[in-house]
C-alpha cells in the first residue's frame, strides 16, 4: 500500500473503534455488505456524527489496500474541523466572506475550489456532512494543501447554517442563472457565498435563504462552466470589492 494512503484510511475494526473513542476526525465508515460489525463500533459512529456506509467488499478492500479488512474501512480526515458557530462568529466579526459548497461531489473540483478560496482571501468553507466529497487525499493535492490554511466546517444542514449567519448579521449570494449580473451588484458583508453542484445547481431549500442571487454573464455558445471555475469568477468579483475597492458595506444590491 502506498505510504501516503496511510494517513488516510484505517481498517480493521478494534484500530477503528479506538480513532472513535479518540474523537480522531473520521470523514466516513465503509462496512462491507457481508459483514457484521460490533454494536460498539456504530454507536460511537452515531455518538460523533460519523456516517457509515454499506459498500460491496471489493470497495473496502480497494480503498484500504489490503484484503485484512475485517470488512470495514474508515476514512481519516486530514484536517480539524470547526465549529459551525466559531466560524459564523469569526466571518460576523471580520465582515468577511464564507464560501458554502452545496453538494459538490467531485474530489477534484471540491481540492480547485478550496485553492481559489484560501489566494483570494475566503475566511471560511462550509460543507455539507452528507452527499459531498469528503475532504480526501484528492481534495488535498488539488488544493495544493490550501486545505491546511483556511477554516472548514462540516455541517448537518446548510439551510440551517444559513439561517444562523442571517441572525446574526450576514448576508447570502448564490451563484445561480437568472439573478442580477454579477459584476453588476455591489455586494453587502458579511458575506456567504453559495455555489451548487454541476447539474443540479444551488438546491430549493438553500436558493431560499437567499438575499441576492447573482449570474455569471457568458456570451459563447456554451451556457455553463465548471463549478470550481464560476467559483473562481464569483470569489474574484467579491475580492475586487472586498480588498481592491475598499470596504463596501453599503447593504445594497
Amino acid at each position: 500500500m502506498e505510504k501516503e494512503k496511510d494517513k488516510f484510511v484505517i481498517w480493521g475494526r478494534n484500530p477503528i473503534i479506538e480513532a472513535l473513542r479518540s474523537g480522531k476526525g473520521l470523514e466516513k465508515i465503509l462496512i462491507a455488505h457481508d459483514t457484521h460489525p460490533p454494536k460498539e463500533l456504530l454507536k460511537l459512529a452515531e455518538k460523533n456524527k460519523v456516517k457509515t456506509q454499506r459498500v460491496p467488499r471489493k470497495k473496502v478492500e480497494e480503498v484500504a489496500g489490503t484484503k485484512k479488512t475485517q470488512g470495514v474501512v474508515a476514512l481519516v480526515s486530514p484536517v480539524n474541523y470547526w465549529d459551525e458557530n466559531k466560524l459564523i462568529d469569526e466571518v460576523i466579526k471580520k465582515e468577511g466572506v464564507v464560501l458554502v459548497l452545496d453538494h459538490i461531489t467531485d474530489p477534484q473540483n471540491v481540492g480547485n475550489i478550496i485553492r481559489t478560496a484560501e489566494v483570494l482571501g475566503v475566511d471560511g468553507i462550509v460543507i455539507p456532512r452528507e452527499r459531498a466529497t469528503p475532504i480526501n487525499e484528492v481534495v488535498v493535492k488539488a488544493s495544493t494543501g490550501a486545505v491546511f490554511h483556511i477554516p472548514i466546517a462540516k455541517v448537518g444542514s446548510l439551510r440551517q447554517f444559513l439561517d444562523k449567519f442571517k441572525k446574526k448579521g450576514g448576508w447570502v449570494v448564490a451563484v445561480e442563472k437568472g439573478g442580477k449580473e454579477i459584476n453588476k451588484i455591489t455586494f453587502p458583508f458579511p458575506l456567504a457565498v453559495v455555489l451548487g453542484s454541476e447539474g443540479k445547481g444551488v438546491s430549493k431549500s438553500v436558493l431560499s435563504t437567499a438575499d441576492i442571487v447573482a449570474t455569471i454573464p457568458m456570451q459563447g455558445k456554451i451556457t455553463s462552466l465548471n463549478v470550481s471555475s464560476a467559483t473562481a469568477i464569483a470569489l474574484w468579483e467579491v475580492a475586487k470589492q472586498r480588498f481592491l475597492q475598499g470596504d463596501l458595506s453599503h447593504k445594497k444590491f
